[in-house]
C-alpha cells in the first residue's frame, strides 16, 4: 500500500445562516447530500480530511473528521489551519464543502505552480478574483494558520503573508460558484438534471 502524497481537506465548517443553520455538507443536492459531490471530484489516492463544528459522527463516514482548532464558527482560516495540523502528507489541497463542481485539474496545476515558484502555496484565481478556498499547501504551515486564525485574519490576508502565488482559472469560472441557499441548490440540481 502506498502512501498518499496529499491530503484533501473538505471545509465543512460553517454556519449556513442562508440555510436556516442547516449543515451545507449534508444538504441534499439531487438525490445525495452536498460533500459526496465534492468527493467525487477529489484524487482518489489522497488522504481525505473533513473540517467540520458539528456532525462529526456523520461526516466520518466519509472520511477522517476533525473539528476547528477555534471552537465556534470562526471562520474559514480556522478550518484551514485545522485541516493542516491534521494531514499527514507534504501537501494539502482545500476545498470548500458548499461547492459541488470544482475543476478536475485544480490540484495538477496548483501544484506545477507550487513547484515552480518554489511557493509555500498556491491558490485558485477565477479571472475576477482570488478563490481562497481552493488553494495548495505545502506542509508546516499550521501554527501560521492558527496563529492568523486567533489574529481574526481571513483566508486571503493570511495568504498574502505566506506569500502564496495565484493560478489563473479564469476559464473555468463557474466552476468555483458555491450554493448558500435553497433556491441556488434548486437551480444547481436542475443544471445537473439537464447533464444526464
Amino acid at each position: 500500500m502506498t502512501t498518499p502524497a496529499l491530503t484533501v481537506a473538505i471545509l465543512a465548517g460553517g454556519a449556513a445562516s442562508r440555510l436556516d443553520g442547516r449543515d451545507k455538507g449534508l444538504e441534499p443536492l439531487a438525490g445525495k447530500p452536498m460533500i459526496e459531490w465534492v468527493l467525487a471530484a477529489c484524487p482518489p489516492s489522497a488522504e481525505l480530511v473533513i473540517v467540520a463544528n458539528r456532525n462529526l459522527d456523520e461526516y466520518a463516514h466519509y472520511g477522517r473528521a476533525v473539528a476547528d482548532v477555534e471552537p465556534g464558527f470562526r471562520g474559514p482560516l480556522a478550518g484551514v489551519a485545522s485541516a493542516l495540523g491534521a494531514a499527514t502528507t507534504s501537501r494539502v489541497l482545500t476545498l470548500p464543502v458548499d461547492c459541488p463542481d470544482p475543476p478536475a485539474d485544480l490540484a495538477e496545476r496548483l501544484a506545477i505552480a507550487l513547484d515552480a515558484g518554489n511557493a509555500r502555496a498556491a491558490v485558485a484565481h477565477d479571472g475576477e478574483r482570488r478563490q481562497p478556498l481552493f488553494a495548495l499547501y505545502r506542509s508546516g504551515l499550521a501554527a501560521a494558520a492558527t496563529a492568523g486564525a486567533k489574529a481574526g485574519q481571513g483566508v486571503w490576508e493570511w495568504q498574502e503573508s505566506i506569500r502564496a502565488v495565484e493560478v489563473d482559472f479564469a476559464h473555468r469560472r463557474r466552476q468555483f460558484h458555491n450554493l448558500n441557499t435553497p433556491e441556488e441548490f434548486a437551480a444547481f440540481a436542475d443544471v445537473l438534471r439537464t447533464r444526464d
